[in-house]
């Protein structure tokens, strides 16, 4: 029985995702999940999921931090991103960091179940009017920048997101209830793996791929669906 994992936090959007995925194959199972860190605690307790399908803009990540969570520590796991986000320069750079597909929310239940499975078939799902960009001259970059990512433990990936959040190796060591020995460690490794030399490199370094720019831009310019962008 093929298994889904839906990561989104608007209730009516999952429910057509399930639609969609019934259409698709009705005899496979699906969990719902509102925010990455449900995320993360299902595929803790369960791993034998065929396909997550990820909106990008849920409560607690920015950018693409929830992608790359994901894709860092289950790299395994195929991930296709269903977002209202319909920029061209947010699609490749969903692509870049490893997704299987984009696919925008505005499509119908027909076309999502097409889409998903053309995934599962192996292909890489894109928007029908998406073209591909010119190279941009820092994604080899950002790409080295996310394999690098992508070899640290589930645990130093957690202390890398409290160091974005400020908090000090105490208050790190206080969340994750551990000494601040093993939080000192767990940086030193991280900035060893990232190839950087201070807690404020690794910071500035992981926020270039954010890219909250991008998804402003296509607010502006009327590439969101206006109801719930993700």
């Amino acid at each position: 029985m093929l298994r889904f994992l839906i990561i989104d936090d608007h209730p009516l959007f999952r429910e057509a995702l399930q639609s969609a995925l019934q259409l698709a194959y009705p005899d496979a199972e699906t969990v719902e999940a509102r925010l990455i860190e449900e995320a993360l605690n299902v595929l803790e307790q369960e791993q034998d999921f065929d396909l997550a399908l990820l909106d990008l803009s849920i409560p607690g990540v920015q950018g693409f931090e929830g992608l790359l969570t994901i894709r860092t520590r289950y790299p395994r796991l195929p991930v296709v991103v269903v977002s209202g986000h319909e920029d061209p320069r947010v699609v490749s750079e969903t692509l870049s960091y490893g997704a299987a597909g984009f696919i925008p929310k505005s499509a119908r239940k027909d076309d999502l179940a097409k889409a998903i499975r053309e995934v599962m078939e192996g292909e890489v799902c894109v928007p029908r009017n998406f073209v591909e960009l010119p190279d941009d001259p820092g994604r080899e970059d950002r790409a080295e920048l996310v394999r690098r990512l992508a070899t640290l433990t589930p645990q130093q990936t957690r202390v890398l997101g409290m160091l974005r959040q400020g908090l000090l190796n105490k208050q790190i060591a206080y969340e994750l209830q551990v000494g601040e020995t093993t939080v000192k460690a767990h940086v030193s490794e991280i900035l060893r793996k990232l190839h950087v030399y201070s807690r404020t490199q690794a910071v500035i370094e992981v926020s270039r791929l954010d890219h909250g720019e991008l998804f402003r831009d296509a607010e502006e310019f009327g590439g969101v669906d206006g109801n719930k962008q993700g």
